[in-house]
């Protein structure tokens, strides 16, 4: 220590002196360096030299007090983390030994507040609990349910869930398996239920042919069931028959004191009943017809209901009837399946899907069932028809008349239904696929896919609500409805155009008169530079418009093949009356703005419409809506016997939307002319307004609803027993319209008929100069002279 002591002395002489003996001890080369001079190099690893003979331990390292003089010692490092512990890192943390020092952790299942993962002391412990099993970090097998504690967590199986043979209830590895309760007899079911497994648990629902008891919801564990009573088949109101007493007498029978056990028995027994009544009916058949309507109505309404219940208590799979008359059933029963179920029979096909078949809340089989009964249609012979009023007025534009001469039943009445009773607005679409006799196209015969609709009075009449013909081949037809019920596809024949030879006459006579004056117009409109304004050339493309569609309607408006030319003429029949609707709707504007701003009407006046906004609203308007048409529905530009627009999912709404808002528009625009105009003429002198014609003005006025096609409205009005004479007016009153565009904008035109004169006049001149020309010699020469000036003296009319 003599080296301490003489620094100590330095210290009191000089503070300078001091400093510089700091700085030596200090360098590597100074007196505590292992290697200067002054300093053992014999110092073990961990220990720094205190003298030229000595060396001491550092911090954390044994021993720390005692010197070490002699070159075998060695400094060792401490363990402040063993027992006794020397350091306290505190609750939930642990001490980790590190060489020469040491540091806390929490721990396992603990972590520090701070995010941090270490601490020094027990002052900065924040130890808390981990949750292991929050979502993402769930350590346990997905069979296992996760439960926290403190420091830690446990794997254990689910309530209803086992741990698979093998793997304990516990660790991290624990794997768990359902428990069937129902096999192992742990179910707590009643009697009158069947178990029905279920992951993790399982539910107890009703056997076949059983229905939860009043109060007992079907699938909890505490149902009770009782036996579903049949249905109890139903006279007609009204109805007196022998033979559909026995026949009622009889499937009641079978249906009295119904088992479960007996429904496959029962089923056969019913149809078999079924099969004979239908087949021979005895004095059904001498009832009115409205009267064997209602027994067709309920024997399909009973028939669906018994077989319902019964095809419930049948046992899983599938089955198939078949009875002499040709009467036949097809069953399908599932336990819950996904996917689509197909029940093929002898002359039909349905498809559906197997949600459609589940009843909510009943987690029982499903059932599926088709049944055919060709005797049916003796019933239903002569039975009524009833389509959506979109269709009615659909096949009044394709067919000229919704007067139908006859309905044909095609195939055999079917009849659909599933365990689920609410069928009436189905998720999804039933498919049905008929075989029948085979059918050929013609002109007014549609084929139809109906329904047997039951009204209140308990009988009934076909329709074609939620029903619509998706195809039809030579044998076949493929309908798809959005219900259940009895269906069946009928041949629907309308009056052919043979029938009614007095309208087909007026229809090619008139429409061919008005096709030449419609020419006679467009020259007269085209030539006549001196009528040349805005009113004659909405005139001229009216005319155009109604000509080539008019021309178009009588030469291929039935010439249905080749489909694709079919196709096109319906799509320029379409274009071109929506054209010509178009500049009805000018004409009318035109008219409106001209009474309105002129003193008198002048039918050669300036209208304020712009020329250059006529041609592509005129002929740009109908183009779009055509486009849009094309695009939505290419496929629906041709029917079975007409090149027009078809009437499935209201496609003819397409041309029948447009024009029937352009004819209510021109009325209403017409009416208010009729107004403007009495205005003005009653307020001019009465010199002025005896020039006027009132007889004339009368005529012309009313002339304008035709040529606005006001009057096509009547081709909306023919329905009822009205409908065949609004379709002689239709057709007589709209053929006048090219006649009375020719005969009030040519005719009854004052410098037309000046035109007209000249030209006629320049007609005589030139024919007379020709002949001049052919003479020869001087007796010719004066002959030619007198014939041009007999040319030059035809007076002027």
């Amino acid at each position: 220590m003599a080296w301490f002591a003489g620094l100590w002395t330095m210290k009191n002489r000089h503070p300078i002196l001091l400093l510089l003996a700091l700085c030596v001890l200090l360098s590597p080369q100074g007196a505590g360096a292992q290697h200067g001079p002054a300093c053992a190099k014999w110092c073990p690893p961990n220990s720094v030299c205190v003298s030229g003979t000595a060396c001491r331990c550092k911090l954390g390292f044994s021993p720390p007090d005692k010197l070490i003089t002699s070159p075998t010692g060695t400094c060792d490092d401490i363990d402040e983390c063993a027992a006794p512990l020397k350091v306290s890192c505190g609750k939930f943390a642990d001490c980790e030994n590190t060489e020469g020092s040491y540091y806390c952790t929490c721990s396992p299942g603990y972590e520090l507040e701070s995010g941090g993962k270490n601490f020094s002391n027990e002052s900065e412990n924040t130890c808390r609990d981990v949750n292991e099993c929050i979502s993402g970090q769930n350590p346990c097998h997905r069979s296992a349910h996760c439960i926290n504690k403190p420091g830690g967590h446990r794997c254990q199986c689910r309530r209803g869930w086992r741990p698979i043979p093998g793997s304990p209830d516990g660790p991290d590895s624990t794997e768990c398996e359902d428990v069937d309760e129902c096999s192992s007899g742990q179910h707590q079911c009643h009697n009158s239920t069947v178990c029905s497994n279920t992951l993790g648990s399982y539910k107890c629902r009703c056997r076949p042919g059983w229905e939860p008891a009043p109060g007992s919801p079907n699938g909890p564990k505490s149902t009770v069931c009782r036996e579903i009573p049949l249905p109890t088949w139903t006279r007609p109101a009204g109805v007196h028959s022998q033979s559909l007493s026995h026949f009622l007498d009889k499937v009641q029978n079978l249906s009295r004191d119904f088992k479960p056990v007996k429904a496959q028995n029962i089923i056969q027994g019913v149809l078999q009943a079924v099969d004979e009544f239908l087949e021979t009916p005895g004095d059904v058949k001498t009832l009115p017809g409205s009267q064997q309507h209602c027994v067709a109505t309920h024997l399909l309404l009973d028939l669906e209901g018994v077989l319902r219940v019964l095809s419930q208590a049948m046992p899983e799979g599938s089955a198939t009837f078949n009875y002499s008359a040709g009467s036949e059933l097809s069953l399908d029963v599932q336990e819950q399946r996904e996917g689509h179920v197909t029940l093929s029979q002898n002359k039909a096909e349905m498809q559906l899907s197997w949600d459609l078949a589940q009843e909510p809340g009943n987690r029982g089989p499903s059932v599926v069932g088709l049944m055919s009964l060709p005797g049916m249609g003796r019933l239903l012979a002569e039975a009524p028809l009833v389509l959506e009023p979109e269709q009615e007025m659909a096949n009044e534009i394709n067919k000229g008349s919704l007067q139908v001469a006859s309905l044909v039943l095609l195939s055999d009445v079917i009849s659909a239904f599933l365990s689920n009773t609410d069928t009436w607005n189905l998720s999804s679409p039933v498919t049905f696929t008929f075989s029948h006799l085979q059918v050929t196209t013609s002109p007014r015969h549609q084929v139809l896919c109906v329904f047997w609709d039951h009204d209140q009075s308990g009988c009934g009449h076909w329709a074609t609500t939620g029903c619509r013909t998706m195809g039809t081949k030579d044998t076949s037809t493929t309908c798809s409805c959005s219900h259940l019920s009895s269906f069946a596809v009928l041949m629907a024949h309308y009056p052919t155009q043979e029938e009614d030879l007095a309208l087909t006459v007026i229809t090619y006579v008139g429409l061919s008169l008005s096709l030449l004056c419609l020419l006679l117009a467009a020259l007269t409109f085209l030539l006549c530079k001196a009528i040349q304004n805005t009113s004659t050339s909405l005139h001229l493309h009216l005319s155009i418009c109604l000509f080539l569609a008019h021309l178009l309607f009588l030469t291929a408006i039935d010439r249905t093949e080749p489909k694709v030319l079919c196709a096109i003429t319906a799509g320029a029949l379409h274009y071109l009356y929506l054209a010509s609707f178009t500049w009805m709707l000018l004409e009318g504007l035109h008219l409106f703005l001209t009474a309105r701003n002129l003193t008198v009407v002048n039918y050669s006046s300036r209208s304020r419409v712009q020329g250059k906004v006529l041609l592509p609203v005129g002929y740009g308007v109908p183009a779009v809506i055509v486009a849009i048409s094309v695009a939505s529905r290419p496929h629906l530009y041709m029917t079975t016997s007409r090149c027009w627009l078809h009437t499935e999912k209201g496609f003819v709404w397409a041309f029948l939307g447009p024009i029937c808002t352009i004819f209510s528009v021109n009325f209403v625009l017409f009416m208010m002319t009729l107004l403007i105009v009495k205005r003005k003429i009653t307020s001019i002198s009465s010199d002025v307004s005896n020039l006027q014609n009132t007889r004339m003005l009368t005529f012309k006025a009313t002339a304008q609803l035709f040529i606005l096609g006001c009057t096509w409205c009547l081709g909306v009005l023919q329905v009822g027993p009205a409908a065949q004479i609004m379709a002689y007016l239709f057709t007589i009153i709209n053929i006048l319209q090219g006649i009375f565009i020719f005969l009030v904008y040519c005719l009854l035109s004052q410098q037309v008929w000046e035109q007209y004169r000249k030209w006629i006049k320049g007609n005589r001149k030139s024919r007379g100069e020709s002949e001049s020309y052919t003479l020869s010699g001087k007796s010719m020469s004066d002959t030619s002279k007198c014939s041009t000036v007999s040319s030059f003296s035809v007076p002027s009319n």
